[in-house]
């Protein structure tokens, strides 16, 4: 049964005190002089009012807020520490659970494992891991949230190494939508804890995860880039070899427009280009012998790649795109490139609408492909591809341009796809799609989050309604 909910209004003085005499953290309200700064997030695409915002310290203080929000039928949201592309860290006059003050990070290094709360980034990671010589499969962006995309699945730099961030994640703290507080990992609450492996934000607050770190401190990476002519050629050669080479070798393709700024040189400033930004974690000669023949096949025009410590590799984007933007996401998974599915990719990376806006083919085979499609909730197991199409820009008067753009790209390549796409880059867009995402894992989440949530208490998010 879904929860109702009431507006905030109808509550009393007294009764919002009482939340705030609960709380360690702030207790944000319409009328606070840092209202519009708490409200705002990443994507500035998205615009919403809650009436409070609660600024977590604790788990105590996330107890609260879920008691709170549940006795009170208000409409609730979890923000973690960064970027989520639907604004789900968010909603209007409901409240919003706030964890980016949550940002503890214990590193053991001799279990090689780190504690790291609800609120950090991966740049907080990678900062307190590096010093140890480890780290843990992340992202792309140091400044994305870790709640958010370990929750969804974890694609990144380190995904055909290592798998998915979900495949590193030993446990979970969660605060369930009852109040009560709970660990899920392979021996306790089982059930729960394949369900937050790529099932996102349904089941409750995680406060803190628990990541295996593996040893890892100077990787072989960085961009390379070549004239649209060569687009066709790059991904080609790129496709053939990255499904056979082996797992210490990633590389991402995209369609860029090189940044008016130091390292690219001026040659080619705001000049559309097409790229792949390496990641190898062998060591630097093999990375070198590894790389040689796209350098001998494709001389690149542009050749960043070299020796360069992970944490760097993990920045490199973090100032092209800075919180606010106005950012719109299209994704979807696919198993194969066909040579008909490449020339399309040619015809729309060629009309990149703004300079910040992209698209993005990350490689998901390797180690990824060594987990069964039902061991975790995250299903495309056998997509060797995810695609993400972002219409990115500062101004919201070019939004309806790289929307349509992000649009036309995705629906003439979707017939080649595999059908679902990755839930940490989609918009908003129904429950249709959550369950293509999901596949046959569906129903068994759906049973799991009528177990945990069944008035649906967590529904800001990718939503998997309870079974009946």
């Amino acid at each position: 049964m879904e929860q109702r909910h009431q507006p905030i209004d109808a509550l009393e003085e007294s009764t919002i005190q009482q939340l705030a005499s609960q709380l360690r953290g702030a207790l944000i309200r319409t009328s606070d002089a840092d209202y519009e700064q708490a409200r705002q997030v990443y994507n500035a695409m998205i615009d919403k009012h809650p009436a409070l915002i609660v600024r977590c310290v604790d788990v105590a203080d996330v107890i609260a807020a879920v008691n709170f929000a549940r006795e009170h039928e208000l409409t609730l949201a979890i923000r973690g520490g960064g970027h989520n592309g639907p604004g789900q860290g968010t909603c209007d006059d409901g409240l919003v659970i706030d964890l980016s003050e949550m940002k503890g990070i214990r590193v053991d290094p001799v279990a090689r494992t780190a504690r790291v709360e609800g609120g950090c980034t991966w740049g907080d990671v990678d900062h307190a891991t590096h010093p140890f010589g480890l780290a843990t499969p992340s992202g792309f962006i140091s400044t994305t949230g870790v709640g958010g995309l370990t929750l969804g699945g974890g694609i990144g730099y380190l995904s055909r190494t290592l798998g998915l961030t979900i495949d590193n994640l030993l446990g979970v703290d969660m605060v369930l939508a009852d109040g009560s507080f709970v660990t899920a990992n392979v021996q306790e609450n089982a059930d729960l804890f394949w369900a937050v492996r790529g099932g996102g934000g349904n089941f409750g607050v995680v406060t803190s995860f628990l990541f295996q770190l593996h040893p890892i401190s100077m990787v072989y990476g960085g961009p390379m880039l070549w004239s649209l002519d060569e687009a066709a050629n790059v991904l080609r050669y790129w496709r053939d070899y990255i499904l056979t080479a082996p797992d210490e070798v990633n590389g991402w393709f995209g369609f860029v427009t090189v940044p008016p700024a130091p390292p690219f040189p001026e040659q080619f400033h705001l000049q559309k280009m097409c790229a792949i930004v390496w990641c190898s974690t062998a060591p630097q000669e093999e990375a070198e012998k590894l790389l040689q023949p796209i350098r001998t096949n494709i001389p690149p025009a542009v050749d960043f790649a070299g020796p360069i410590p992970w944490p760097v590799l993990q920045t490199l984007f973090d100032a092209l795109y800075p919180k606010g933007l106005q950012w719109y996401w299209k994704a979807d998974f696919f198993t194969d490139l066909s040579d008909k599915a490449i020339d399309l990719h040619v015809k729309y990376g060629a009309q990149l609408p703004t300079m910040h806006s992209t698209m993005h083919l990350y490689p998901i085979n390797g180690v990824v492909h060594r987990v069964g499609a039902n061991e975790t909730a995250f299903s495309f197991r056998e997509a060797n591809f995810s695609e993400v199409v972002v219409g990115v820009d500062p101004d919201p008067a070019n939004n309806e341009r790289m929307i349509q753009w992000a649009r036309d790209y995705w629906m003439a390549l979707h017939p080649y796809s595999a059908g679902g796409g990755y839930v940490n880059m989609m918009m908003d867009e129904g429950t249709d799609n959550v369950k293509a995402a999901y596949r046959d894992n569906y129903e068994r989440l759906a049973q799991i989050k009528a177990k945990y949530d069944p008035n649906n208490l967590f529904h800001v998010n990718q939503n998997i309604k309870p079974a009946s």
